[in-house]
């Protein structure tokens, strides 16, 4: 009886796809902890640290980029790699790259694992997760070769690295920048090279086009070919709120930097006017959960740390390697906010109505983000004495993936980096995905109850 009924709870546990999705997050972030853990990852030859190597595995697997060391100088070029590997896994999913090597392998693919990819990828008919699987391959090599390509060039000519040193360089920080990751191989992230378009430009495309999801870089590339046949656009409502979104924040972004911060010396105010907008848009693009950064975040006004938050809260696109709780469901609850004050009975936008099933994911996602990141806030400031705004922007770049910091990761505790590591790996999968993953089955109501209003406000 009891092997049976373990039996069950198995089956029960393996037939929902979130559940997988979850479990093989876990399963490379362990793996890849326990690669930088062995001596031959760290540059001195000696053993990581059980903590050193899980938050390091943890967050580059959740694309987030926060760290405890220095990742030029305390990793060996063999550690610097399995980080590598584990970017380019985590942004571009397990049970996608899990898909694709059954594509390759067979010619086709299971039911199951059509189902697996579908959860991860967000397609909305199975059918189509071939061809979406086919296209998420596609657009990561050709951006990141892309960019890498730029980068490196400008590296060999531009700096007078050696051919294999600007290639290297060029092409971690292109998957890192596409993945949305953050990691970088300079102790001081990318402000050395704050006055250099070259170099933070392509970073920055490269960030905006991962952030901005899958599903709407494949809609763009498929609709491209019909534009060209018909002369109209056809882009599913998804895309459109995505790409609004996702331009009005670049530029609240962008000018509330400026803003806040063009006369403080420690930031943009060392800078001519050209350079002040290029790392405005520069910072407003990576808190798109990139986390890399061209402006000392530490010297930065409070003001910039709390816009800087609320950006990185709302993170990009879904279903792609950003994070937070996506422009989508921000703009959703700012539809539902405008029809509530107009007293209109439903949410509209952009000629289409909204379901109340879309409303309630909505804020669901918000509020749990929210909750989560107070608690865990509260959590932290127990355990260290750093000022709160500094906990709160390490907290809120943890949830959302972003790798932005004050320079504060290494003071946390191992209990505090503990709840940092839980934190990137919920944000990674998403509250809704982990909860639905801890639910043992779904369940209906088969009957409606009295409907009543109690007061609100």
């Amino acid at each position: 009886m009891a092997g049976r009924s373990a039996r069950v709870r198995r089956s029960l546990f393996a037939a929902h796809p979130a559940r997988t999705v979850v479990l093989a997050f876990a399963a490379v972030i362990v793996l890849g902890s326990g690669l930088l853990a062995l001596p031959v990852a760290a540059e001195d030859g000696k053993a990581t640290g059980l903590v050193t190597a899980l938050f390091t595995s943890t967050s580059a697997v959740c694309v987030t980029g926060l760290a405890v060391v220095d990742t030029g100088t305390y990793w060996s070029g063999f550690g610097e790699g399995v980080i590598l590997a584990l970017i380019q896994v985590g942004g571009f999913g397990i049970m996608t790259m899990a898909s694709l090597l059954a594509l390759l392998v067979s010619g086709k693919l299971r039911l199951r694992m059509q189902l697996t990819a579908q959860a991860e990828t967000k397609s909305l008919d199975i059918g189509d997760v071939r061809r979406v699987l086919l296209g998420v391959a596609g657009t990561t090599l050709i951006v990141e070769l892309g960019v890498g390509a730029v980068l490196s060039l400008r590296f060999r000519f531009g700096y007078g690295n050696s051919i294999v040193d600007a290639v290297y360089l060029g092409y971690f920080h292109a998957v890192s920048a596409f993945n949305n990751a953050g990691f970088g191989l300079h102790a001081d992230s990318l402000t050395r090279y704050a006055d250099d378009p070259w170099v933070t430009l392509p970073v920055a495309v490269a960030v905006i086009l991962g952030g901005l999801g899958f599903p709407v870089l494949l809609e763009l590339l498929r609709h491209r070919h019909r534009r060209r046949t018909t002369g109209r656009r056809n882009w599913t409502l998804h895309t459109k709120l995505t790409l609004a979104a996702t331009v009005v924040l670049l530029a609240v972004g962008t000018l509330l930097t400026c803003l806040l911060e063009w006369t403080n010396s420690r930031t943009l105010g060392a800078y001519d006017w050209p350079e002040k907008l290029l790392n405005g848009f520069f910072h407003s693009t990576m808190t798109r959960t990139a986390g890399f950064n061209s402006l000392d975040i530490g010297a930065m006004h409070a003001s910039t740390l709390l816009m800087t938050c609320m950006l990185m809260f709302v993170g990009g696109g879904s279903a792609g390697t950003a994070g937070g709780i996506k422009v989508t469901t921000f703009a959703v609850l700012a539809v539902a906010i405008i029809a509530e004050v107009r007293g209109e009975p439903n949410s509209a936008v952009l000629g289409r109505k909204l379901g109340p099933h879309v409303l309630r994911q909505a804020l669901t996602v918000a509020l749990l983000g929210v909750g989560l990141v107070m608690t865990a806030t509260l959590a932290l400031l127990s355990t260290t004495s750093l000022p709160f705004e500094q906990v709160l922007f390490e907290v809120v770049s943890a949830f959302a993936t972003v790798g932005l910091s004050t320079g504060i990761t290494a003071d946390f505790p191992p209990a505090g980096q503990f709840i940092l590591i839980l934190l990137m790996f919920i944000g990674r999968l998403g509250p809704v995905t982990l909860v639905s993953a801890l639910a043992l089955r779904e369940r209906k109501r088969r009957y409606e109850l009295p409907e009543e209003r109690p007061v609100i406000g």
